[in-house]
């Protein structure tokens, strides 16, 4: 673990970094992101070994499949596609050239920006759309794409990353958007959580580092603290809480709160953040729903809670459902079956005993479905929709905690989506991601009423019969809080990560990911794929290979084990 005093030479080899980082052309920049990838896929089975030790699961059992997808194939997969946008800047041409465009209510145009890349296909049947925000036109989107990157004059910068616990794969993927996004040098601080894969990381980036444009470090909170306040940093991006936010910006001695009502922040610097929040998932029923329709989204949903043994910000807490479904009772039972029937899994992230238990102290009527003994599976129902101050809420539970909610009113498709947008904008915490799960037919019934209610639902990240846990992996994807926290009501965060198209984030709104109603095989990243370990190590190596003819064969066997899944 380094101090502040020992990285004083490595901060002054950074500022210079910077310096250089801003006057190199393009194709260097662009070359760069190719020996990125060889370097993070020769590093990748040390990464994932070190991110089960810390999971405290077996490297060959299914769950470690998590670990590759969402580790070095997330990072392989960027550092293409952030490649082809600058290779097509490089011959004159716009990445929106190569989108499909399309329209969203309220003026908004849309980005079809997965598939992006060739190799994106392994993933049928899914796809992404980035919103620009009202009123952004497509001339101005093609204005601001690489802007850091093409102003040869923008002053040099050094940005701290504070690294996220939980997936490996978030400060690998914040250092690119520093370096591309931001045309920023970087120094990552990782969480003391995810320490254990620094060396991994370093072998990934070690093509910037010898650039003396990355540095990864290993550090507690006060070197965290004393890299803020450092001369050399002139910006700060973290992946966190919003108490850990609030500390950095206005402090936590007894003027903190003082200075956040009079708007003086400690921090002077620009911060970026992705906070997470309580995340909904409503489930649009019909009246043909079958009991096989039922299991399958309870199954879908299990997955959503229970990935990374529910260690995701963008985890769903709360699922909504109409209180007159004649089908109601049912499902919430088969989701308390498909919560307890999940295979085991550690609740290895600190705190997630206290929490688990702060949920049953308010609620001793809760489900406790197995799993980890110290912080066990458990399953609320009938939360009040009109609590404000409910627990399952305003509080992110950060582990296998599942809140159902019964919406009163109409049953009908239309009315009740609307009333559960509303319900999901204005009482629950976060706007950071948000999933609807509806049959096909029902979503073309409701025809541009369904698309309206896409748009009022305020969150970064929505996902239509996808979890928004995959649009993690879809790069060209923006990944951020709905835009409009301040630095005093920060919510789920402020900026856009991700982003490979490099759009302004100023034009950004949100990202809709859509999915398969019915998917089969098990996708990669349900809980119960049984060769998801497979599967995902031959897709990284498929991402990383660039030579179609080595690369084909590994994809094809990629497929053959997923369909086994």
């Amino acid at each position: 673990m380094a101090t502040i005093a020992e990285l004083e030479p490595t901060l002054r080899t950074l500022r210079a970094g910077a310096e250089h980082w801003v006057r190199m052309t393009m194709p260097e920049r662009r070359a760069l992101l190719r020996a990125i990838r060889a370097a993070a896929l020769e590093a990748a089975p040390a990464w994932v070994e070190a991110a089960c030790a810390v999971k405290r699961i077996d490297p060959r059992s299914p769950a470690a499949g998590e670990e590759w997808s969402s580790g070095p194939y997330a990072l392989i997969s960027a550092t293409s596609a952030i490649e082809k946008t600058l290779g097509l800047l490089e011959k004159g041409r716009s990445p929106l050239d190569e989108v499909e465009l399309g329209t969203a209510p309220g003026g908004r145009t849309t980005l079809k920006v997965f598939p992006y890349l060739a190799k994106d296909l392994v993933l049928q049947g899914y796809e992404a759309r980035l919103w620009l925000r009202p009123g952004v036109s497509l001339d101005q989107a093609r204005r601001g794409i690489a802007r850091a990157l093409r102003d040869p004059h923008r002053a040099a910068r050094v940005t701290l990353v504070l690294g996220a616990g939980n997936i490996t794969g978030i400060p690998a993927l914040d250092v690119l958007t520093a370096l591309y996004g931001e045309a920023s040098a970087v120094i990552v601080k990782l969480n003391p959580v995810n320490a254990a894969i620094g060396d991994a990381l370093r072998t990934a980036f070690a093509p910037l580092i010898e650039l003396g444009v990355v540095h990864i470090t290993e550090g507690d909170h006060e070197l965290g603290a004393a890299l803020i306040a450092h001369d050399a940093v002139d910006a700060v991006h973290i992946t966190g809480s919003k108490h850990s936010h609030d500390a950095i910006v206005w402090g936590t001695d007894g003027e903190a709160a003082k200075r956040k009502k009079a708007g003086t922040p400690l921090l002077s610097k620009p911060i970026t953040s992705e906070l997470g929040g309580v995340g909904p998932s409503i489930v649009v029923p019909e009246d043909g729903w079958t009991s096989e329709n039922v299991d399958e989204i309870a199954r879908v949903i299990a997955t959503e809670r229970l990935h990374n043994s529910g260690f995701n910000c963008v985890a769903t807490q709360i699922v909504v459902i109409p209180a007159a479904w004649q089908r109601a009772d049912e499902f919430v039972e088969a989701l308390k079956r498909r919560l307890a029937e999940a295979p085991e899994r550690p609740a290895y992230y600190p705190g997630a005993s206290s929490r688990q238990l702060a949920t049953v102290t308010v609620h001793p009527e809760a489900s406790v479905l197995g799993g980890d003994p110290e912080a066990p599976r458990t399953l609320v129902d009938h939360l009040d929709p009109e609590k404000a101050d409910e627990h399952l809420f305003t509080v992110e539970a950060f582990g296998p905690v599942l809140g159902v909610v019964r919406l009163p009113g109409s049953r009908e498709p239309q009315a009740y989506l609307d009333a559960a947008v509303r319900f999901a904008n204005d009482r629950l915490v976060g706007h950071l991601g948000a999933g609807i799960h509806i049959h096909p037919r029902t979503r073309e019934a409701l025809g541009e009423h369904f698309d309206r209610a896409v748009a009022e639902l305020h969150y970064g990240t929505i996902g239509i019969n996808a979890w928004t846990g995959t649009v993690f992996g879809m790069p060209g994807g923006s990944w951020g809080a709905y835009p409009g926290n301040t630095l005093a009501e920060v919510g789920s965060g402020i900026g856009v990560v991700h982003n490979a198209l490099l759009l302004d984030p100023e034009h950004v709104e949100r990202t809709v990911g859509s999915g398969v109603w019915k998917p089969s095989p098990t996708p990669l990243w349900f809980v119960d794929n049984r060769t998801a370990h497979v599967t995902a190590r031959r897709l990284t190596r498929f991402a990383g290979i660039d030579s179609w003819v080595i690369a084909a064969p590994i994809g094809a066997a990629a497929i053959d084990s997923y369909r086994k899944g």
